[in-house]
């Protein structure tokens, strides 16, 4: 029985025995803080250790102290007024001391305070106007696969309606008769079959044809499901897609009070 309860005993003294400093402590970390152009020590200089923002600051001598540092590899920050800030990187041991010089250029400031200044240019040009909604418009133009009108297109065509503006494009045609009136179809489309029309991203198959030509900025066409783009495909667009983008977009709906 006594020899089974040696080895445990043994074991639990280990246990508390007391720990070496090394592991009850961390790391520390101290130096001076110089200028390099005079060599004179820079007093108020302030370390900052990044990893929890802790700080120290220089005595009238330069020196600092910092303890109770983790080991690893520490960014510290050191900045001062008058001096560019400076970033350092110590490699620290837990129970021991790792002494840091810091060297900060008070030249180095003076250059940058220093630094030319250029005239000032008076700025006369408008800034341009971006429509983020017509930034999936741009997109899906760039890659081409349908046809595509902006608004300075739409002027230059001096087109009174949105048919007007379509009726030239390939694979459309503008047919009247048979008492229904006039109305644009794909040509690859059967008999009858009429395209969706799309407004600011909104199904309008009654108003679309009929959206005013000045309100409109951009349109885009797709002549058959080969064109169609992810957004506009499992839309009802076998016959094709006329998609309109006007100049301020739908009208939202406001909830009930």
């Amino acid at each position: 029985m006594a020899r089974r309860l040696v080895p445990s005993l043994l074991a639990s003294l280990v246990l508390w025995l007391p720990q070496p400093a090394s592991a009850q402590q961390g790391a520390t970390l101290s130096g001076g803080v110089t200028d390099r152009s005079t060599g004179k020590p820079v007093r108020n200089a302030q370390v900052i250790f990044l990893s929890d923002s802790r700080s120290v600051t220089s005595d009238s001598l330069g020196k600092y102290v910092m303890t109770g540092l983790p080991g690893g590899a520490a960014q510290l920050l050191v900045r001062a007024t008058n001096f560019p800030a400076q970033q350092i990187i110590v490699e620290l041991v837990s129970g021991q001391e790792v002494v840091r010089p810091v060297l900060l250029d008070s030249t180095a400031f003076g250059r940058l305070a220093a630094a030319q200044t250029l005239p000032t240019v008076a700025v006369t040009a408008a800034a341009p106007v971006i429509n983020y909604r017509m930034v999936g418009f741009e997109r899906r133009r760039q890659i081409g696969r349908g046809q595509y009108l902006t608004e300075d297109d739409i002027l230059k065509s001096g087109a009174y309606t949105v048919a007007d503006a379509v009726k030239a494009l390939r694979g459309v045609t503008y047919e009247c008769g048979g008492g229904g009136g006039c109305y644009v179809r794909m040509a690859r489309a059967p008999m009858q079959c009429l395209p969706e029309f799309i407004v600011d991203d909104q199904v309008m198959n009654d108003f679309g044809p009929y959206t005013p030509i000045r309100d409109v900025v951009g349109l885009e066409v797709y002549t058959g499901p080969t064109e169609l783009p992810g957004e506009y495909a499992g839309r009802n667009s076998g016959c094709g897609v006329v998609v309109i983008w006007t100049r301020s977009g739908p009208t939202k709906k406001k909830g009930k009070e």
